[in-house]
């Protein structure tokens, strides 16, 4: 039987470990598989990573739910996609264990780590972690080859955590979602300072409105373009300018729910993420 295009290979594996599949930090890491290496479901993602510089791969709602959370969270420095195992040593796992060593076509797999994650926290540096719908859970196949990847990390003294739609809040995911492309805005110092300091304003003077209505309400008393003003405030709040509750729908918040950040330390971390 003739094999497809996504068909493992020992040629094709070859291929990428000379390509440095696999290896790199932040903006040259490059991720084992790409979105265009595996049978499209429909749900694979291509998403610009504002810590790294550069295109992530992710292929489910949940792998891109995690992300989302690893982006907004500023502790985290370092994220790589699609991180491959070393074949050799999950082979010797699985032989030592009984278990059947992942293959297609004949062909053992290179296994991976959804995301191997470096971190500020000294208490957890770096770590991994693997994605997985609880239903997938069930599936007894499912649990022997993320035991194989378990023990992987357990022998690396590294961290692994496996992590199911449960675990992720899907209002914070919405909410990061939303924010996320204004991250890429970029706001002089002094304009974030003029901003903040106009808004701030306005919500002592309506603390009990909700967000949405009192941007409505200034694009009308000012005679701004309609959106103009929660655009804005997305932007100040995508750069970190105000804090809220992210496990709460952003269009039900009342002004009174936005807390306003220390903007010196602000200014300052922007232009130390910046060198």
């Amino acid at each position: 039987m003739a094999k497809n295009k996504y068909s493992a290979s020992e040629t094709r594996y070859g291929r990428w470990l000379k390509e440095g599949r696999g290896s790199g930090r932040g903006v040259d890491y490059q991720p084992w598989l790409t979105v265009r290496d595996v049978p499209s479901e429909g749900r694979s993602h291509r998403v610009f990573g504002h810590k790294t510089q550069r295109i992530h791969h992710l292929f489910s709602d949940l792998e891109l739910a995690i992300f989302f959370t690893l982006e907004w969270n500023p502790q985290i420095t370092d994220i790589r996609e699609q991180f491959p195992l070393e074949r050799s040593e999950t082979r010797q796992i699985a032989n030592e264990n009984g278990i059947r060593h992942p293959a297609d076509s004949g062909v053992d797999l290179y296994m991976s780590s959804d995301f191997l994650v470096n971190s500020l926290n000294t208490k957890l540096p770096k770590f991994a972690i693997q994605g997985k719908y609880a239903e997938a859970l069930q599936d007894p196949r499912v649990v022997e080859k993320l035991e194989i990847e378990r023990r992987y990390w357990v022998l690396k003294k590294i961290p692994w955590f496996l992590v199911t739609e449960k675990d992720i809040s899907p209002v914070m995911v919405r909410n990061i979602g939303w924010l996320y492309p204004s991250q890429r805005d970029e706001l002089t110092d002094e304009l974030l300072l003029e901003r903040t300091a106009y808004y701030s304003a306005q919500f002592e003077l309506y603390p009990n409105r909700t967000v949405v209505d009192l941007c409505k309400h200034l694009d009308v008393s000012y005679r701004l373009p309609e959106g103009q003003s929660l655009y804005e405030i997305r932007q100040l709040l995508a750069q970190r300018c105000f804090h809220f509750d992210m496990t709460t729908e952003f269009h039900r918040l009342l002004v009174k729910d936005l807390q306003l950040e220390n903007m010196n330390h602000l200014i300052g971390a922007r232009h130390v993420s910046n060198q």
